[in-house]
């Protein structure tokens, strides 16, 4: 893979490269590659070729020069749609006979494997809603009490809304605050003024936890949330305000004190017994992560199919029937494996049918704390929370450098690895973005999530050096590189989802101790600079097509920046984000199809004009700093 540059050969999945987004089986499509030329003018391919694998086999087909430009050439081929899937990449030949290929990592002047091409999913299917959206994450228990105050639950350590979260111990999962249904309902004018568009709801069922990944029973919301009226009502408010609603459901497991389980446990010749793995001395059985309040279902039961995901009276029928736009199913990666059982892309693919069958815009998103690619080729989840192509590396290249480490007093946990997070250099960064992403189509990349942060890790304020107490980074120390993620989160291909409360500057060691409860009355301890910023970041994805629905084309990476475009056939933007002071971008104005700055217009805040030097372009060297350019 060679360091991207705007001499660098292109394509991707969008509509610039793709002329339809919505490709049925059969369909001949037609491709297109950008083929910038030399430095001194000449065409820097003579030959260009599509190389698409149909059952298995390879094929070749010429692409034809279709158009030429000052900067380069538009090479155009079609491509025959004759499996679900079909794999391909570029080859281009240049006039002294060397050779690259293109596929969805780069370039690269050797042969490569197939694993990175692109991928055209004819039944990928993606919802038209869910480009245009930001999301705003959730956690019930702890961002608002509203309505009838509930009994606590049997279960409950009761907690005052200011108390400290604890987030570590046996205590973690049962201090509650008693945020509601209704209190959400009550607070939608802040992520609807933020700018979101999406709710993403943590678990609503009733469960014995604050976290209700241990649900009792998926047939009801918890009581102690105002139960199925309270969810209706927030839907329906949501839902009048622009808002969609996306909820959390376990196929992994369930709790230890569900309805099925507790019938399995009562009697070994139920039907229910099949949900789970029973062992056969008839006391122990098989949890997830060996958590014995969380019990792993077993996917080889027709009846567990029918209830929980296949077919219109299954659990992810009922509901989206009753207002929910879609669902976030977590631990996506492990439903369905178990030792030589593998049902992954079976569920998958059912849970997806029903869901469309029900709601045909109904949007399904897999959690997937790592390299998911290989779960996203089919037709089962649309999508993936991107950790591994967009957390993890971001996490790398803007963290404050501390020591984070389990021997630190104040330990982040770097996602599950017992090492301090790397500080790496945008190179490193960046390339992994790029192996994450060209292992998967483009509809999987920009039908995924992108996180800063979420309920399950520590706040991104943390990571970016702004405090561990677990309260608002008033002080700014943090801010400069989080909003740095956030220019990069709103700029960038995938759903991005804002976990509450991180447009206040929250702190968090790890994903229980970020689940602080939203501060509503202490208004004036909140980063308010940080709000804004997110306010601004938002509405700049809002108002630019190319943010939401344009193709990724890297042109500069440097150790402290990263440079790229985004193209749409309505929209040309230029994004420079920068973690450090750095020597200036210097970009050919020819490449970019300008003649000089005059050209370019700064769409976001505190950015001028590039400066205009003899045919370039120089984008500013100072840091930590994010800008985004309108070309042409």
């Amino acid at each position: 893979m060679t360091r991207p540059g705007l001499a660098d050969p292109h394509h991707d999945g969008s509509p610039l490269y793709v002329d339809t987004q919505t490709p049925d089986l059969g369909d001949r499509i037609g491709l297109r590659v950008w083929v910038p030329h030399r430095a001194d003018g000449s065409p820097a391919a003579t030959t260009v070729v599509l190389r698409s694998v149909r059952d298995g086999e390879p094929c070749v087909t010429a692409a034809v020069c279709a158009t030429t430009e000052a900067a380069g050439a538009w090479w155009s081929a079609e491509l025959e749609l004759h499996n679900p899937v079909t794999s391909y990449r570029f080859l281009l030949v240049d006039a002294e006979g060397g050779f690259r290929w293109l596929n969805g990592s780069g370039v690269h002047r050797r042969d490569v494997t197939d694993a990175a091409d692109f991928r055209i999913n004819t039944t990928h299917r993606l919802p038209d809603w869910v480009l245009d959206q930001v999301g705003y994450q959730i956690f019930p228990d702890r961002f608002a009490r509203g309505g009838a105050a509930p009994p606590a639950p049997d279960w409950a350590h009761v907690a005052g809304w200011d108390d400290p979260v604890v987030h570590q111990g046996p205590d973690v999962p049962f201090q509650w605050y008693g945020g509601t249904l209704a209190g959400i309902r009550d607070h939608l004018d802040h992520p609807a003024g933020l700018g979101a568009t999406l709710l993403y709801l943590t678990p609503v069922f009733e469960a014995r936890s604050n976290h209700r990944y241990d649900a009792v029973s998926f047939d009801r919301v918890d009581p102690v949330l105002g139960g199925d009226e309270a969810l209706e009502a927030l839907v329906a408010s949501a839902h009048d305000r622009g808002l969609r609603v996306v909820g959390d459901l376990t196929t992994n497991h369930t709790g230890d004190g569900h309805d099925w389980f507790l019938r399995a446990r009562q009697d070994p010749d139920s039907v229910e017994a099949s949900f789970y793995y029973l062992r056969e001395d008839g006391e122990g059985y098989e949890s997830w992560l060996d958590i014995p309040s969380l019990p792993k279902l077993n996917h080889a039961s027709p009846e567990l199919r029918a209830r929980l995901y296949d077919g219109d009276r299954s659990v992810v029928a009922r509901w989206l029937e009753r207002g929910l736009d879609g669902w976030r199913i977590d631990v996506a990666n492990m439903t369905g494996r178990f030792r030589d059982d593998d049902f992954a892309h079976d569920v998958a693919r059912t849970l997806r049918a029903t869901a469309t069958a029900t709601r045909p815009d109904a949007w399904v998103l897999a959690e997937h704390g790592h390299d998911a690619t290989l779960d996203l080729h089919g037709a089962g989840w649309h999508g993936t929370m991107d950790y591994a192509g967009f957390t993890r590396p971001l996490w790398c290249w803007l963290n404050g450098g501390a020591p984070h480490g389990p021997g630190h007093p104040h330990g982040l946990n770097y996602l599950g690895l017992p090492v301090d997070i790397p500080v790496l250099d945008g190179d490193a960064a960046v390339q992994t973005m790029r192996e994450v992403h060209g292992a998967m189509s483009w509809q999987a990349w920009t039908s995924s999530t992108s996180h800063l942060d979420s309920h399950d890790t520590p706040r991104f304020r943390t990571v970016t050096g702004g405090g561990t107490d677990g309260w608002i980074d008033r002080d700014g120390v943090g801010r400069d590189r989080h909003l740095l993620g956030l220019a990069l989160q709103m700029t960038m291909p995938g759903v991005p989802v804002v976990f509450m409360g991180d447009e206040l500057g929250l702190t968090g060691l790890d994903g229980e101790h970020a689940r602080t409860p939203f501060p509503w009355e202490r208004a004036a301890e909140w980063d308010h600079a940080t709000l804004t910023a997110y306010r601004t970041w938002v509405a700049l994805r809002r108002d630019n097509v190319a943010l939401r629905r344009g193709g990724m084309r890297w042109v500069d990476v440097q150790a402290d920046s990263m440079t790229f475009l985004r193209e749409h056939p309505a929209q040309r933007l230029l994004v420079h984000v920068a973690r450090a002071p750095h020597d200036p971008v210097r970009l050919p104005a020819w490449r970019l199809g300008v003649d000089s700055a005059r050209q370019v217009t700064p769409l976001s805040p505190e950015s001028s004009r590039p400066q205009d030097e003899p045919g370039e372009l120089v984008l500013p060297g100072g840091g930590p700093a994010a800008h985004v350019y309108a070309i042409g």
